[in-house]
This record gives C-alpha cells, sequence and structure tokens, in this order.
C-alpha cells in the first residue's frame, strides 16, 4: 500500500501517541509558566522533543493545540474535584478537602519548578478573554461546570442545616469559585500557595455557617 504524507510522518515519528503526548505535555507546562501568546510551534516542539514537522499532522493550529490542552486539563481536574466531592463525607468537609486538594496542587508545582502556576484556567482567561472567542467560550463552559459541581454540595449543606437557609446556593458557589481563582492568581503573584488557605475560612462565612457550628480546623 502506498504510504502518504501522514503515514510518512507517522512512521518517522514512530508511536505516534508518545508524540502527540509530548507535544501536549510541552504545551502544557510553558503554557502554565509563560502564558499562550509568546509561545511558538517551533519553541513547543523543540521542548517536546519531536519534529516541527510532525506538530500539524495532531493539530491543525497553535489555538487547536491550546484548545486541547485545556480540554485535557479539565478532564484530569474534573475527575479530581468529582472525586473529592462526593466522597462520604459531610458537606462542609468536602468542600475544606477541595481547597486543601488545590492547595496540595500549587505546592507541588512550586516544588518541581520553583513557581506557583496558579490556575491555568484562570491564567488564560486573564490572557486571552478578550482577545479568543473559542479559547473564552471553552473557559466560561468549564468555570460554569466547576460551578455546578460546588452548587450541588452546597444544596447539601443547607439540606443538613450546615448552612444558612437563606443563602442562594448558585450564587455561593459561584462565589466560591471566584475565590479559588483570585487565591490562585494571588498565590501566583506572591508565589506562596499558603494564599490559599484563607478559602476555608472565607467559604464558612460565605455559606452563613454559625460560628458554633463550624468544624474543627485541626
Amino acid at each position: 500500500m502506498k504510504l502518504d504524507d501522514r503515514s510518512c510522518i507517522v512512521y518517522s515519528m514512530g508511536r505516534t501517541s508518545d508524540a502527540r503526548n509530548k507535544i501536549l505535555g510541552a504545551a502544557a507546562t510553558l503554557i502554565e509558566q509563560r502564558g499562550y501568546s509568546p509561545l511558538g510551534v517551533a519553541e513547543i516542539c523543540s521542548t517536546a522533543g519531536v519534529p516541527k514537522g510532525s506538530f500539524y499532522y495532531f493539530f491543525e493550529s497553535k489555538q487547536a493545540l491550546a484548545l486541547t490542552v485545556i480540554d485535557e486539563h479539565w478532564a484530569a481536574q474534573r475527575r479530581q474535584w468529582v472525586e473529592v466531592l462526593s466522597s462520604g463525607h459531610d458537606p462542609l468537609r468536602r468542600l475544606r478537602d477541595l481547597f486543601e486538594t488545590t492547595e496540595e496542587v500549587q505546592r507541588a508545582g512550586q516544588q518541581k519548578v520553583g513557581l506557583v502556576a496558579g490556575c491555568l484556567f484562570g491564567n488564560l482567561a486573564l490572557e486571552l478573554s478578550n482577545q479568543n472567542e473559542e479559547i473564552r467560550s471553552r473557559l466560561q463552559g468549564i468555570f460554569e461546570a466547576q460551578i455546578d459541581l460546588i452548587e450541588e454540595v452546597v444544596m447539601e449543606a443547607k439540606a443538613q442545616g450546615q448552612a444558612g437557609a437563606l443563602v442562594d446556593a448558585r450564587d455561593a458557589a459561584r462565589s466560591i469559585v471566584a475565590q479559588i481563582e483570585g487565591r490562585a492568581l494571588l498565590a501566583k503573584l506572591l508565589n506562596d500557595p499558603a494564599q490559599l488557605e484563607a478559602l476555608w475560612r472565607n467559604c464558612l462565612d460565605l455559606l452563613q455557617v454559625p460560628t458554633q457550628a463550624r468544624p474543627a480546623t485541626d
């Protein structure tokens, strides 16, 4: 069978999945460290250790690559959020576990490269929301999905009397996501993951949890 150009590219690269994953991994790291706009295809491929010509076999453009990075990052984060927020713990404990997990992710990143990366989604929203409608729309969908997940837990907290009866669950969930993003940005700015520690205290206030009913902070 005659090989077309794409087959030749695949053959020269060996395992196509490895090359694609290397490109995605390099792009994710570079976007976290430097943002989207300064990056070029050549730098991404050089960092990934794959030929520049192979890039367009997997991605039609840098934007297509960025969207794939976003989607895969969200798929992994969503699995983590669902695991934490659907555990057998009470609702407030699940929210606290989410905050602690978020802080741990930032600490791990800092230990690896010496810098707090912040939130990939928040970073891209700040950089591109006024420039790239497709990326902006994708990020908006992710933030709404995060709000959906947290809203379910807030509704449980209200049903169990752990949150104030007058708390609007949707609005509270939106505020919690906004606080996560804001604190992640501050942690990045100050290179200090401890900035995320305030999330728990702020959440208790936001949900109007009475002082005497607040869980221990050990």
